[in-house]
């Protein structure tokens, strides 16, 4: 199994990126999840996508601005973020496993979430 994320990039506070994630090597259902990583900060989980397209949402500072989709026909798993703030400038993960449905938020330690995929990341940089 391999995880490709890309799309990162510099913005000004209150725009938008898309970031992608391309997955090879799943062979049967999987959920697909967005980490990221600030500078001296843990990594966090922020929202995943399960197999039938449901969204479980870990991180509340997301909601409403970050949406998750996927594209089961070219494997891709797309991060949207609108409403950018400073405090969103990290590093951000794609990670995946073969769980049919989101691990649940309060089951699994937070930089994980069960996850043992893991693709490099791509910076996200929003000046305010």
């Amino acid at each position: 199994v391999q995880l490709q994320a890309s799309g990162g990039g510099f913005v000004q506070a209150g725009g938008s990126l898309r970031l992608s994630c391309v997955a090879s090597g799943f062979n049967v259902d999987y959920s697909i999840a967005w980490f990221r990583q600030a500078s001296g900060k843990e990594r966090e989980g922020l929202l995943c996508i399960s197999t039938k397209g449901l969204t479980e949402y870990y991180e509340d500072s997301v909601k409403g601005r970050f949406t998750i989709s996927r594209d089961n026909a070219k494997n891709t798993v797309y991060l949207q973020m609108n409403g950018l703030k400073p405090e969103d400038t990290a590093v951000y993960y794609c990670a995946g496993d073969y769980f049919a449905d989101c691990p649940s938020g309060t089951l699994w330690p937070k930089s994980t979430y069960g996850m043992d995929y893991w693709g490099k990341g791509t910076q996200v940089t929003v000046s305010s």
